[in-house]
């Protein structure tokens, strides 16, 4: 399946050296110049697999929904290239995306279909990981929650 990536799942994976299962997940993963660009401030290399295209236009219905440049980008690209699936944790940006008509997922969620896939034994650990590695922060509920969907509790 072919992917569009926002920058934080990506971030995320890359601080914790697991970026390797969303190329193991999907068939093509492709980024947009601006997240790039927010990707480069934090990582002087970038796996190769990451395929960077621009989107050939922002529609006035992203343009107009506050949203940041590589949120945008990443939406027009999905737009353009019928992505499957768009990888964003942002609650607005994923609001605007379904308005879209795409399907997105998180960085949460490409742990689950890690675990289903069997690349990695549990989420829980990787969570872990995640925080205190890559400092991120999930609510507790959610956390739950998502190691239910992953078989775990």
């Amino acid at each position: 399946m072919l992917v569009v990536s926002d920058t934080s799942p990506l971030t995320a994976l890359l601080n914790v050296g697991r970026a390797d299962l969303l190329q193991q997940l999907f068939s093509e993963i492709f980024i947009p110049p601006a997240v790039e660009h927010e990707l480069l401030r934090s990582h002087s290399i970038l796996p190769e697999w990451l395929k960077v295209r621009k989107p050939r236009n922002i529609p006035a219905s992203i343009t107009s929904a506050d949203l940041d440049a590589g949120e945008s980008e990443a939406l027009a690209l999905a737009l353009d290239l019928h992505a499957g699936t768009v990888l964003m944790d942002e609650r607005l940006g994923r609001r605007v995306a379904r308005a879209l008509g795409l399907k997105t997922t998180g960085l949460l969620g490409c742990l689950v279909l890690a675990k289903d896939a069997g690349l990695i034994a549990d989420v829980s650990s990787v969570i872990a990981e995640l925080q205190t590695i890559a400092g991120c922060w999930f609510d507790d509920a959610l956390i739950a929650a998502i190691c239910r969907a992953a078989g775990e509790q």
